[in-house]
């Protein structure tokens, strides 16, 4: 991994320093655990070691002559090719980076809330264009139970009524509640001059639902019915029951039908017209798709924002090694270059290009949040084999506060990320006040184990377990490929070692980690310490420490919460958050309470925030990171540059 302090000798040259990555880092990273479909989005990248070789000091880059123009192309450095552009074919970074361009963005997601773009306004509420309407259910409709799962009603089913009650159905209807919410198109234009209807929306709908789409069918399941309700309207009602707390981004990205609709939902996945050159509504149009080069765009003579977009042609050119991608990006050859090539790894190169005005650096703390879990509940077999070190809670916050985590964002994240105290970040709306924020403070955190009565005994710097003096000795397993996760748990071992605890550091593949119950060793709640990463969103993932969500031979091991960590009062804060809709006093209220006992309770130990590393040079324009869109392309129609 790089040396901060060798970085620092360097002179005021720019420096190529030769970073051989083998893989380049995705939005859809496996080293973010995601055991479930529904907890947080899906992934398919990969991500492998980066090796890094010795520095070498290379002469400044000539820049690539060119010759003057007053056109705009602008080129766009991605460490990945596409594999489709297909909407439902794919759910890689650099797909969705290009997908911006060709279709519209019918709402985006910055700062952790919805914005309408393609649509007229994200429907609500307190507007009137969402809905709870009352309806009849009987024997044989599928529902949401009082306990939120799907069901075909049947006597002995409980649910809610619409007065909020719980009643067990024994063959008499009962009014349920169901959602009815309402979306309008801003009238837009394919690339083909055929204008985009509402129908087209539907039509996306049924592919998606299609069981040859390989897309998660949680909404799709939850779905009474997505009807046209006119030329530019569509009308999304859920099934009774269903609260969605996103009910405000069930529409369907229109796609068109009149090109598509002679595939099949199969043939799709690899036709022509659909994954390589397909026919968008977006800023731009694909003019040439040259495998393992480049792909280039021209605008859309037909998009409806009057004046846009800014550039003449755009060039997704792909480059996988990303010392070759910073030579380009300093010559000239590339304009942008992509998150999926670039990472943390690479700030000290980049602050100083930008400090010799080639490059201007993005650094932008996302989503994804790096922990070290607890096996407060073990699986019982390990539960037995050593003293319970993490039921009692003093334990757990003093571990947390003899580690310091200032230092790893320092050193690890160059001061360009935050520590954080809940299971999102503090720039989110629903960010709770009174939050127990635990410092670093080694004395304290001796203070608290000698409290509890895990003392030294034998003078070795290794505190013990009274009863069974059992040294406090644990094992932390984390993976194996990522470098940055070798590095923050050296400086965790020791910083634990002021307290006098010994950890013992074991390296495993990420799919060996993560391997599902009962032999993996994380959903299988057989570890002492585990380090790994969430990704979080505009939706606080409270349920990843419910009780209900242990995983359990009972439930197939399917659970996230691998801590075992049960609280009654969580529980119940988190169940109210989820039971309301957004908007609501009780929602909000719930989410704030759940994180208040989280940051209490410490079921996990809640490290920083991993950053999005994007560059530009200095002349391209209205470009930049936001935690929770995923790409930094969403507003390439309004990309521009200066000339």
């Amino acid at each position: 991994m790089f040396n901060a302090k060798k970085w620092a000798d360097l002179p005021k040259l720019v420096v190529v320093c030769l970073v051989l990555s083998t893989a380049c880092n995705s939005a859809d990273d496996p080293e973010i655990a995601t055991p479930t479909l529904e907890s947080i989005a899906e992934t398919t990248g990969a991500e492998t070691e980066t090796i890094v070789t010795e520095l070498v000091e290379l002469p400044v880059p000539t820049p690539t002559s060119v010759p003057a123009t007053n056109s705009k192309d602008l080129i766009i450095c991605m460490g990945q090719e596409p594999d489709t552009l297909y909407p439902y074919g794919s759910s890689m970074l650099a797909s969705t980076a290009v997908q911006h361009a060709i279709f519209e963005n019918n709402m985006t997601t910055l700062s952790f809330d919805y914005q309408a773009q393609g649509l007229e306004k994200i429907p609500s509420l307190a507007d009137g264009d969402a809905r709870l309407v009352s309806v009849g259910v009987s024997g044989g409709d599928i529902v949401v139970a009082a306990d939120g799962n799907l069901v075909i009603v049947e006597p002995g089913i409980v649910l809610t009524n619409s007065e909020g009650e719980d009643v067990t159905f024994d063959g008499t209807p009962i009014i349920m509640q169901q959602l009815a919410v309402d979306f309008t198109l801003k009238a837009r234009v394919w690339s083909d001059g055929v204008p985009v209807t509402a129908q087209d929306s539907v039509y996306s709908y049924n592919l998606g639902a299609d069981p040859a789409t390989p897309q998660s069918k949680f909404i799709v399941n939850r779905t009474a019915s997505y009807q046209t309700t006119g030329k530019l309207t569509t009308r999304w009602m859920g099934i009774p029951g269903f609260y969605d707390a996103t009910y405000f981004t069930n529409f369907w990205q229109p796609l068109p039908a009149h090109l598509w609709q002679n595939h099949t939902a199969a043939e799709l996945l690899e036709a022509e017209e659909s994954s390589r050159l397909p026919v968008g509504d977006g800023p731009f149009a694909i003019q040439e798709w040259l495998p393992g080069e480049y792909i280039r765009l021209v605008p859309n003579e037909f998009y409806y924002q009057e004046g846009l977009p800014y550039l003449d042609s755009v060039t997704y050119k792909f480059i996988p090694e990303t010392n070759q991608l910073i030579s380009e990006l300093l010559n000239g050859g590339c304009d942008i270059g992509t998150q999926d090539a670039l990472s943390t790894d690479h700030s000290p190169f980049l602050l100083e290009a930008e400090s010799n005005g080639l490059l201007i650096p993005y650094f932008q703390t996302g989503t994804v949040w790096e922990h070290i879990d607890f096996g407060i509940n073990s699986e019982p077999g390990y539960a037995a084999s050593r003293p319970d070190w993490y039921e009692d809670v003093r334990v757990r916050q003093a571990i947390t506060m003899c580690t310091d985590r200032l230092a790893m964002v320092d050193g690890i994240m160059f001061g360009r990320s935050e520590v954080i105290h809940s299971y999102i970040p503090s720039t989110h709306p629903l960010y709770a006040t009174g939050l127990t924020e635990w410092p670093y403070d080694v004395e304290s955190a001796n203070a608290l184990l000698d409290e509890v009565g895990f003392l030294d005994t034998d003078g070795d710097g290794i505190r013990e377990d009274l009863a069974t003096g059992a040294p406090f000795a644990l094992v932390l397993i984390t993976t194996l490929e990522n470098e940055m996760r070798k590095e923050l748990t050296q400086m965790f071992k020791e910083d634990l070692l002021q307290c006098g605890i010994d950890v013992q550091l074991d390296y495993l593949l990420s799919s060996a980690l993560y391997a599902s119950g009962p032999g993996g060793p994380l959903f299988g709640r057989h570890f002492d310490l585990s380090e790994f990463a969430w990704g979080t969103g505009v939706e606080p993932p409270c349920e990843f420490y419910l009780s209900s969500e242990i995983p359990t031979a009972e439930n197939d091991w399917a659970g996230q919460n691998n801590t075992g960590f049960v609280n009654a009062a969580f529980d119940a804060a988190c169940l109210q958050a989820r039971g309301n809709l957004p908007g609501t006093e009780a929602y909000q209220l719930g989410h704030a309470e759940a994180q208040r006992i989280f940051s209490e309770q410490l079921p996990v130990l809640p490290l920083f925030l991993r950053l999005k590393v994007a560059a530009a040079r200095p002349d391209v324009l209205n470009f930049g990171v936001d935690p929770t869109q995923n790409s930094e392309l969403y507003n390439i129609y309004e990309i521009d540059l200066a000339q």
